[in-house]
């Protein structure tokens, strides 16, 4: 149970939505109808921690810079993840939305004692990293990720 749902969380404003696809270059010529053009590239991620276990995952990823808020297309590859566990129970759809944050370790265990869950992080270096979360039902059980990047 959330204890106060009017405390403010600190996320500030959404920056990017993320929708989850099961098939790269159909959704890129969907999407982009709607949205405009994408710049898609392969991601290899490896060193994750997914629901608390060491995890590699690969995606395709397609992003849509034409409006102040990203759009962001994301295909699981390989290795699973909130990306595979989506498609498996919803499908194809909206996954997440992104929030920028300094100091995310600090942040995670903040939503942390307030009933968030990390479903997925990843460090890359020094203040670069990133991590999927789901809020607690009082929330919705909706994902957010959340962003440190200089």
């Amino acid at each position: 149970m959330v204890e106060d749902p009017g405390t403010d969380l600190g996320l500030g404003p959404i920056e990017q939505v993320a929708y989850v696809v099961e098939d790269m270059d159909r959704a890129v010529e969907y999407y982009s109808a709607l949205f405009g053009p994408f710049q898609v590239s392969d991601q290899k991620m490896e060193g994750c921690t997914y629901r608390g276990r060491d995890a590699d995952i690969s995606l395709r990823m397609a992003v849509n810079h034409s409006s102040p808020v990203e759009i962001e297309l994301l295909q699981p590859v390989e290795g699973q993840s909130p990306l595979t566990e989506h498609l498996e129970k919803s499908g194809e759809g909206l996954h997440h939305v992104r929030f920028r944050t300094d100091g995310i370790d600090a942040k995670l265990e903040e939503l942390g004692a307030r009933g968030f869950e990390t479903l997925l992080y990843k460090r890359f270096g020094p203040g670069v990293a990133f991590a999927y979360i789901e809020t607690p039902s009082e929330y919705g059980g909706i994902i957010i990720e959340l962003l440190e990047l200089p």
